[in-house]
């Protein structure tokens, strides 16, 4: 069974990053975490929602992301 909560330094080995990074993405609330006595934790659910937002924004989810724009070489000359 995978752990449901991750220290900061495990999240950081998870998604390839260093201890500072994760830390600083935790600290300012874009890697959701969870307060347990004096020691935060992130989810599970929130690695997998950073990445899929990473991804929506880099690669576009449709909503907001222009459209490609068509090379030269498809457009239709009208000779």
């Amino acid at each position: 069974m995978s752990p449901f909560l991750y220290r900061a330094n495990e999240a950081a080995k998870l998604l390839g990053v260093g201890l500072t990074t994760a830390k600083s993405l935790i600290s300012s609330g874009e890697l959701r975490s969870v307060k347990i006595g004096r020691s935060r934790r992130v989810p599970a659910d929130a690695l997998r929602e950073y990445v899929q937002r990473l991804d929506a924004v880099q690669n576009g989810d449709g909503a907001g992301v222009a459209a490609p724009t068509p090379s030269v070489e498809n457009v239709p000359s009208n000779h």
